[in-house]
């Protein structure tokens, strides 16, 4: 029987090999038994949930690893917080590795921002549809800051607090005190900062890597056709919008002669990456590895990866990988089930959080 110590169960949605995974290893730290429960499709692809004890008073971890089957997995763990909470589960807490629809955060011209409308859906699944069944939410993704201001949940971003990409820096990377940590883009700079200011290493910014997709161009700009190179708007002559131009690529930061860290919160699509890599090459990094939290790599990602000037990337088991790795072995994984068990235990005792995210061990 699954007698969990102090009253509460962690529980695995069934959203992929490698949830259920990691929830084996954090329920081994924990020194508990995985909950037991059936997550199934029925013939017409609708989910059944069926627990298979009583969680009557305890407090519930749901953790649900997110990524092929996104709009199934959404279902999974509302549908199982909710078969908790008709249960008379005391708390629900989703454990949210990799957040859903992270990269659709942002505001493309008559589009709509996805991640947000998730977030909207959770929030009110909480609030009113389960009667706050669902009490917290944790991610392990520094992507959704713009976003949390929507949910009237508690959100902790663990991992964004309490890297294990810096111990696996300080640790697996021989002479990284000779490393320089890059940012791919200007827009990835603030969190290429926050890793130079914690480790003490210096910062280098890839300048012109941004692409911009041909629909952001055909926008209406130029409607009505433009007349002498103005546009006419209520008697009054508007200079005509000029279409981007991507800017030359430059590196600000000298990298020669240094390992390069290239650090993202997702990598997927790794054409970015393998270019800013050809570049610092060029510059003159001798080693250029990329850190990235959560790894999809989707398509042919490892075989470019493998072609590449790349020698290392390094991903947390929030994403299954395997195969990738078999098809690549310059793929790495960290561990995170250490951080989400700590934070699981001093969650349900009342302890404080702050102290899991203080003094990351980083050797001066």
């Amino acid at each position: 029987m699954n007698v969990a110590k102090g009253g509460y169960r962690v529980f695995s949605a069934n959203s992929n090999a490698a949830c259920t995974e990691l929830a084996k290893r954090i329920t081994e730290r924990l020194g508990v038994e995985l909950g037991k429960a059936v997550v199934y499709q029925e013939p017409n692809r609708e989910t059944r949930v069926e627990i298979k004890e009583s969680v009557r008073g305890q407090d519930i971890f749901i953790i649900q690893t997110i990524s092929r089957d996104v709009n199934t997995a959404v279902m999974e763990l509302l549908i199982m917080a909710y078969a908790c909470k008709t249960s008379c589960a005391r708390n629900i807490i989703g454990v949210i590795p990799y957040f859903p629809y992270s990269k659709q955060c942002k505001m493309r011209k008559r589009g709509s921002i996805v991640c947000k409308l998730l977030a909207c859906m959770l929030a009110k699944a909480g609030e009113q549809l389960l009667e706050l069944c669902l009490t917290e939410v944790w991610v392990v993704c520094g992507v959704l800051e713009e976003i949390w201001g929507v949910f009237n949940l508690p959100v902790e971003s663990v991992v964004r607090k309490a890297n294990a990409m810096l111990a696996f820096i300080s640790r697996g990377i021989q002479d990284y005190r000779n490393a320089i940590i890059v940012a791919k883009s200007p827009a990835a700079a603030k969190r290429a900062q926050s890793y130079a200011e914690r480790l003490r290493l210096g910062l280098a910014v890839i300048h012109g890597e941004a692409q911009y997709a041909e629909y952001d161009l055909v926008d209406g700009r130029h409607s009505p056709p433009a007349v002498k190179n103005t546009m006419i708007h209520s008697g009054l002559e508007l200079p005509l919008m000029m279409p981007k131009e991507k800017p030359p690529i430059t590196v600000v930061g000298d990298v020669g002669g240094r390992i390069a860290i290239i650090v993202d919160d997702i990598i997927d699509d790794v054409d970015s990456f393998v270019a800013a890599a050809e570049i610092l090459k060029e510059r003159g990094a001798y080693k250029i590895y990329v850190m990235a939290t959560h790894g999809l790599l989707s398509a042919d990602a490892p075989s470019l990866i493998e072609e590449s000037a790349i020698n290392e990337v390094v991903v947390t088991n929030t994403i299954p990988h395997e195969v990738q790795k078999l098809q690549c072995p310059k793929i790495k994984t960290v561990d995170v089930s250490m951080i989400l068990s700590e934070a699981i235990r001093r969650i349900h005792n009342g302890e404080s959080m702050s102290y899991l995210f203080r003094n990351i061990t980083v050797d001066d």
